[in-house]
C-alpha cells in the first residue's frame, strides 16, 4: 500500500520539489510569506547588513507591522521601531502597517487576507502557527532564520511527524473554541506534541467559525508543537473571498496518511476551563477551580482579541460593572477590530463597566506593558501562556480562559463561570473528572468526558 501524505507533507513537498515528504527528512522548503515585527526582525536586518545583503529576495512576500509595544514604551523600543521602519522604506515594502493601521501581527496578517491555503510561512513569533488555521503550513523561527529567509526566500526544515485531533459533536452553549485547546493541552502537556503538526478535524471543527480556528492553531506551541492546521472548507473559503481574489491551493490529508497520535475528542463533553498557574497545560473545568479573587481581568493577545471574542465580552459585561478593586484591560488585537467594537457599540459596553480600553498590542500579554503586573497579584487573562514572570512580577499569577469565562470573573472580583451570566445556562457537573496536569501517563485519562 502506498504511504499518503498529510496535510503538512504535502505543502511541505510541493515548495521543495518533491513529489513526497516523510517525517524526519530534512528538505529546502520555498518561502510565501514572512511577517516581521518590531522585536525579532531588527536583529535579522543587522545580521544581513553584516552579511553584506542589501536587498531581500522579493518585498512583495513579506508584511511588517510593529505590535508588541504600540505605543512605544521606551527609548529601547522607540530605537527598535525607528529601525524597522527605515529597513521598510529602504526595501520598498508595500505590506507595512503603521500605528492606525496596525495589529498583532497573527491577527492582522489573517484578517488582510495575506496567508492562504498551502502557502508556507514563517515570523520571528512562536505563535505564527495561529496561521496554520487556513490550511497553511506557518511556524515560528529565530531571527537567524528570519534573515534567512529574507536573504534567500527558502528555509530548512525537519519533516514534522503529525498528531490529529478529531474533534466531535458541539460545543456546549458557554464553551469556546479556547476551553477546546486548553482541554487538549491539559491532556497531551506542554511538550506532547514537540515539533509535531498538530492537525484538527472533526464535525466541531468545521463548525467553528474562523476566528475560533485561528484561537485553537495560536496555542499548537503551548503543546510544544511545529504548527497547527486544518483542512480549508467552505468556512476558510467564505473568510477568504471577503479579504483576497488570489488564487491557492487546498491540501488534504489521505486516507492512508500516517500519524504520530490520534486522539478523540467529545466537544460536547466539555464545559469552561481555566488554566492554574503556571502552565498552560494545568487546565481545570471551571466548577474544580474554586472562588479565586483576582486583581486584574486582561481580554486581548493574539489568541483571543478578535471582534468575535470582544463580542462574547460584552454581552456579559453589558448593563454591569466591574467589581471594586479590579482592573479590566479590554485590548483590540488590530486597528480594524478596534473600530469595528467602536461601531458596534462594545466600547461603550465597556466603558460603562469600568474597563480600560487600549489600542492593539500584544501588550501585557509578554509582560511588555498596558497590565503589568505586580508582586502577588492575581490577573484571568485570555493570552496564552501562563508561565513564571510571564505578564510581570515572577510572584504574580495568572490564569488562562475565554472571553467569557474573564469577563464574568472581572464583574463577580472572583473567577467565575460564565454561563451564570448567560441566558441558557447548562446543567454544572455533578461529579468531578480529572482534567489538569496531573500524575500519570497520558494514557490513563479519558478523553471527552
Amino acid at each position: 500500500m502506498v504511504r499518503g501524505m498529510t496535510i503538512t507533507e504535502k505543502i511541505l513537498a510541493a515548495h521543495s520539489g518533491r513529489d513526497s515528504v516523510r517525517p524526519g527528512e530534512i528538505v529546502n522548503a520555498r518561502i510565501d510569506l514572512i511577517v516581521c515585527h518590531e522585536v525579532t526582525t531588527p536583529p535579522a536586518i543587522k545580521m544581513m547588513e553584516r552579511m553584506g545583503v542589501t536587498k531581500v529576495f522579493d518585498h512583495t512576500k513579506i508584511v511588517v507591522t510593529p505590535d508588541h509595544f504600540v505605543p512605544n514604551k521606551d527609548i529601547q523600543t522607540a530605537e527598535l521601531t525607528k529601525e524597522l521602519r527605515r529597513w521598510v522604506k529602504e526595501q520598498g515594502i508595500q505590506r507595512y502597517h503603521e500605528l492606525g493601521d496596525h495589529g498583532i501581527c497573527h491577527a492582522l496578517v489573517p484578517d488582510m487576507g495575506y496567508i492562504l491555503p498551502g502557502m508556507t510561512a514563517i515570523c520571528g513569533d512562536s505563535h505564527t502557527t495561529t496561521l496554520g488555521a487556513v490550511g497553511a503550513f506557518a511556524t515560528g523561527v529565530g531571527s537567524t532564520d528570519v534573515a534567512a529567509a529574507l536573504t534567500t526566500g527558502e528555509l530548512w526544515f525537519r519533516v514534522p511527524e503529525t498528531m490529529r485531533f478529531n474533534v466531535s459533536g458541539r460545543l456546549p452553549h458557554g464553551v469556546y473554541a479556547k476551553d477546546l485547546i486548553l482541554h487538549i493541552i491539559s491532556k497531551i502537556g506542554v511538550d506532547g506534541a514537540r515539533y509535531c503538526a498538530m492537525e484538527y478535524h472533526g464535525t466541531a471543527i468545521t463548525a467553528m467559525s474562523m476566528e475560533s480556528r485561528l484561537t485553537i492553531t495560536n496555542m499548537a506551541v503551548e503543546a510544544g508543537g511545529k504548527s497547527g492546521i486544518m483542512e480549508a472548507d467552505k468556512v476558510t473559503a467564505k473568510y477568504l473571498k471577503k479579504r483576497t481574489d488570489l488564487p491557492y491551493t487546498v491540501y488534504h490529508s489521505d486516507k492512508s496518511a500516517e500519524y504520530r497520535a490520534v486522539y478523540d475528542i467529545d466537544a460536547s463533553a466539555l464545559e469552561p476551563i481555566v488554566a492554574l498557574p503556571h502552565l498552560p497545560s494545568n487546565g481545570r473545568f471551571i466548577g474544580e477551580v474554586g472562588k479565586v479573587a483576582i486583581d486584574q481581568a486582561y481580554i486581548g493577545s493574539c489568541t483571543n482579541a478578535r471582534i468575535e471574542d470582544l463580542r462574547e465580552a460584552a454581552k456579559i459585561m453589558k448593563g454591569r460593572h466591574i467589581a471594586s478593586g479590579v482592573r479590566a484591560i479590554v485590548v483590540p488585537a488590530t486597528s480594524a477590530v478596534w473600530k469595528q467594537a467602536l461601531h458596534e457599540g462594545l466600547f461603550d459596553i465597556f466603558s460603562d463597566a469600568g474597563c480600560v480600553i487600549s489600542t492593539a498590542t500584544c501588550g501585557a500579554c509578554l509582560g511588555g506593558h498596558m497590565g503589568v503586573l505586580g508582586k502577588k497579584e492575581v490577573c484571568i487573562s485570555t493570552t496564552n501562556r501562563n508561565f513564571v514572570g510571564r505578564m510581570g512580577h515572577p510572584e504574580a499569577e495568572v490564569y488562562l480562559a475565554s472571553p467569557a469565562t474573564v469577563a464574568a470573573s472581572a464583574i463577580t472580583g472572583v473567577i467565575t463561570d460564565p454561563r451564570d451570566f448567560l441566558e441558557r445556562p447548562l446543567p454544572k457537573r455533578e461529579k468531578e473528572v480529572p482534567v489538569g496536569a496531573a500524575e500519570g501517563k497520558q494514557e490513563d485519562y479519558l478523553w471527552g468526558v
